[in-house]
């Protein structure tokens, strides 16, 4: 999961797709979203849903930190 939030910060504000972090992790996809689930229910990530046009992804999500969860993680690891 660490790993997972590390690989999200960096990228910060850019959201990630599933598969993309799952390559970036070399870890199964489904593995993957289990976890994102997780920090999900602890409030540090956040489902994007839906295109920058407001379509609604119908398979897919791509996934963000939290505002609170990037400014902790900013204070950390300066």
């Amino acid at each position: 999961m660490s790993n997972i939030l590390s690989l999200l910060f960096h990228k910060y504000p850019q959201a990630m797709f599933t598969a993309q972090i799952s390559r970036e992790e070399a870890r199964d996809e489904e593995f993957i979203k289990s976890l994102l689930i997780e920090l999900e229910n602890k409030g540090l990530v956040r489902p994007i849903r839906k295109n920058s046009d407001g379509d609604v992804y119908i398979r897919r999500i791509r996934w963000s930190l939290t505002s609170k969860a990037h400014k902790a993680y900013k204070n950390v690891s300066s």
